[in-house]
């Protein structure tokens, strides 16, 4: 016996049906308004003057922005701290011994001239102010970038940022040694000022409550290995992450407006990598600044930076004001 077949309108419809039933965004979007309300009573703990210090080269902190932005993700992240820390010590209970505790790793990644380091020394701020977890530490990646001369040898200058141009292997081991639970472990410094690695230098991180980890490329994957075996990424270590987003013609002119800043402050310096522009007229610096911007920055961004945004739990939306204006957090 013969079966008709459905008829293609039919099919197509069902098709269609099923593309829509399977639409579905990992995120829940916040306007900045509706963010702002998950404050709750969550108390202001920054002074006028802190709000000064914590401001970067071109992003002024307000009040309004720690109050609408940053205090309820500070009281967002306290809860992910204390459910981490409950965790802990129900599966200390399971397993019958008593493990050292670790910390808490955030990771804030974007752009270069986003405003991550601004981010990340907000949230140090606040999360060392609630009672659950005192100590707070910072490091920024940069200090796992080659050394210039190692740049220099692998020919990787004109790449300095991308993940290639970073000591990976040794950042992994530094964060496998922090989640092991080792109680002082080393990180490298990097100088902005000198442009490269200080080689006699290095910060002690000594098991924090919470460690924050600022960088272009933490939320980069890696190959996945072909046999099943075990290939760790730095976001492996991370508990929770945070993107920081605004359109790339935006962060053109921040990263320019940070350039020229800086030609008339820092790199009057003699002592400054980019002292030679200090010099220059300001239409060839500006020139200089955008070919650095357009051949460098913004194509690490498209190429290894923008492609991991979807991976943060919580991207923030920046407007050429600097302000955020909506947050999407990733639904559990």
């Amino acid at each position: 016996m013969k079966t008709r077949a459905a008829p293609r309108k039919k099919l197509k419809a069902r098709d269609d049906e099923r593309e829509e039933s399977l639409a579905f965004s990992p995120y829940r979007i916040f306007t900045r308004e509706e963010w702002a309300r998950l404050r709750a009573d969550t108390p202001m703990t920054l002074q006028p003057n802190e709000l000064e210090q914590l401001s970067g080269i071109i992003e002024e902190l307000s009040v309004d922005e720690v109050e609408q932005i940053y205090l309820p993700l500070s009281r967002l992240l306290n809860l992910y701290v204390a459910a981490a820390q409950k965790l802990h010590s129900v599966s200390s209970e399971f397993l019958g011994r008593k493990d050292t505790k670790v910390p808490f790793i955030i990771g804030v990644a974007g752009s270069v001239a986003v405003g991550k380091s601004t981010t990340a020394r907000v949230l140090r701020a606040l999360l060392a102010r609630w009672p659950d977890h005192p100590r707070v530490d910072l490091l920024t990646t940069d200090g796992f970038l080659y050394p210039n001369a190692e740049l220099e040898r692998r020919g990787l200058m004109e790449k300095k940022g991308f993940p290639e141009s970073f000591d990976t292997e040794r950042l992994l081991h530094f964060l496998g040694d922090i989640k092991s639970g080792v109680a002082s472990v080393a990180a490298p410094v990097y100088s902005h000022f000198r442009y490269d690695i200080l080689p006699s230098q290095e910060v002690l991180i000594e098991q924090p409550d919470i460690l924050i980890i600022e960088g272009l490329n933490i939320l980069q994957p890696a190959e996945m290995p072909k046999d099943g075996g075990t290939i760790p990424f730095v976001s492996d270590f991370i508990d929770f992450s945070i993107y920081i987003d605004a359109d790339p013609a935006i962060i053109e002119k921040w990263y320019l407006t940070r350039f020229m800043r800086l030609r008339s402050t820092a790199f009057r310096d003699p002592g400054a990598y980019f002292h030679k522009y200090a010099a220059l007229a300001p239409d060839d610096v500006r020139r200089i600044a955008l070919k650095l911007w357009r051949e460098i920055n913004l194509k690490n961004l498209t190429e290894n930076i923008l492609p991991t945004r979807r991976r943060a739990q919580l991207i923030l939306q920046k407007s050429e004001s600097h302000r955020v204006e909506s947050a999407a957090l990733r639904k559990l």
